[in-house]
């Protein structure tokens, strides 16, 4: 099927990967092959693909160190039938974090799950990261694509600076700016009004948590530093309170 003319796949793809904090992963059973599926919880790296902690001593851990392939169905979970709404379907590798990497992503991990501290630090756990190689998102009827991963990946050339600010950016906003966060998620994304934490930035968007829920704030423009970030934040704060 084709997307009909106002419907934009890689933009609910995107917000998709960036929104959810659990999945379906499938994987390959050690040594005879057969699919199987477990629920786990994820959050998502800087360029929106997912982060898992896992164990060693999980069985679709043992599969992914004996087969790395795997895929990972994702849904917006919504009232009702929930074959009505949104939902999208990785097919990719499950690879290890590497060393370089380790800060970054637990944090962000930490961010969209604060209870995981309680385990984090236990030997068997790890964290790894799904590279995708394409992606089946289903939407509807007349809204059933298939993407490649540069359709909904952020592309993070160019970014370096940002991410090095990130984790300052992130304290910042929770600690001293969380009436602009309720604005953002009340007046710019029609969201109702509750504790909102930010959990990342990249240079398309900062996601935003409140418990169980979760919110997608995009930037109209790219941003690739910390300086941009901080312009941007302003920029939406005073169009958020313009809406009052």
């Amino acid at each position: 099927m084709q997307p009909t003319a106002d419907f934009d796949p890689a933009d609910l793809a995107r917000s998709l990967l960036r929104r959810s904090r659990q999945g379906a992963l499938a994987t390959l059973m050690a040594g005879t092959g057969d699919p199987y599926c477990s629920l786990v919880n994820l959050a998502s790296h800087p360029d929106g693909s997912p982060i898992l902690l896992i164990s060693r001593l999980a069985l679709h851990t043992k599969n992914i160190l004996a087969d790395s392939r795997v895929s990972l169905m994702l849904d917006e979970r919504a009232e009702g039938d929930p074959l009505e709404g949104a939902r999208i379907m990785l097919a990719g590798r499950a690879e290890e974090v590497a060393e370089a990497e380790q800060e970054l992503v637990r944090r962000r991990y930490l961010g969209a799950h604060p209870s995981a501290e309680a385990f984090v630090e236990f030997k068997d756990f790890s964290f790894f990261a799904i590279r995708p190689s394409g992606a089946h998102l289903v939407a509807g009827f007349g809204r059933i694509v298939d993407l490649k991963p540069a359709q909904f990946l952020t592309d993070l050339g160019g970014a370096e600076a940002l991410l090095e600010a990130e984790a300052g950016a992130v304290a910042h906003m929770n600690e001293d700016h969380r009436e602009a966060m309720n604005l953002y998620a009340m007046r710019l994304l029609g969201a109702e009004s509750a504790d909102w934490l930010c959990t990342g930035c990249d240079p398309e968007g900062m996601d935003m948590q409140a418990g169980r829920n979760t919110l997608r704030l995009d930037f109209p423009e790219r941003v690739s530093n910390g300086t941009e970030l901080r312009k941007m934040l302003v920029r939406l704060a005073g169009e958020a309170r313009a809406k009052g």
